[in-house]
């Protein structure tokens, strides 16, 4: 069961003793945006699916780089994240909830991917810890063969898949290229510039024909 800890101004999403996420560890949730969406800059009215609310960097990343006719979908599965960023974590979130841009499922992200053919011009995925899986053994799912076949799918000729995880994982990263993506890995630390911990981003790009 997941849990929300206020220390001051830190916000920690908390599942037991593990630390999932702080609202002073951002810098890579931030950077999964920005690798996946800067391509798409001068696209006409792209659409972006992101796994995982968490709190809300990653959508806010997003929103800041793409123009007035994009549109963002975030599927968050526990229905208190959503509650928690309405609520104590409203400050954080910044208005982004309410953009007009944003529309949030609460649902599993895996069956938006499964439901959609050629229709997103990126995905986003900050489920869980990655292809190890932490909080939900059905996240793995969305890591398997199946499940990178069904992004694969769902994603435009040229979009982008990327990919959060708190380690390296280097049978996930062949199973990417398996799955016919052309993959990029790249290490980023969770406070930016100035270090923490050090996470990765997979940026797995369908291809144009």
């Amino acid at each position: 069961m997941l849990t929300l800890k206020q220390r001051g101004t830190e916000f920690v999403i908390a599942l037991g003793d593990n630390q999932l996420m702080s609202n002073r560890l951002s810098a890579t949730e931030q950077a999964l945006a920005t690798m996946a969406c800067d391509s798409l800059r001068s696209a006409k009215a792209p659409k972006i699916l992101i796994g995982g609310l968490g709190m809300g960097f990653t959508l806010r990343a997003a929103l800041k780089i793409m123009g007035p006719q994009a549109r963002i979908e975030v599927a968050e599965l526990v229905p208190e994240v959503v509650k928690w960023a309405r609520g104590p974590m409203a400050e954080i979130f910044e208005g982004c909830l309410d953009d007009p841009r944003t529309k949030i499922h609460v649902k599993d992200v895996g069956e938006l991917i499964r439901a959609a053919r050629l229709e997103y011009d990126a995905i986003l995925l900050d489920v869980d810890n990655g292809p190890e899986g932490l909080s939900r053994i059905a996240n793995d799912a969305l890591y398997d063969d199946k499940g990178l076949r069904a992004a694969h799918a769902a994603l435009k000729p040229g979009g982008v898949l990327a990919i959060w995880s708190s380690a390296p994982h280097a049978e996930f990263a062949a199973r990417l290229r398996k799955t016919k993506f052309a993959v990029k890995e790249i290490a980023a630390r969770a406070k930016g510039p100035r270090g923490g911990a050090q996470h990765l981003i997979w940026t797995a790009t369908r291809a144009k024909r």
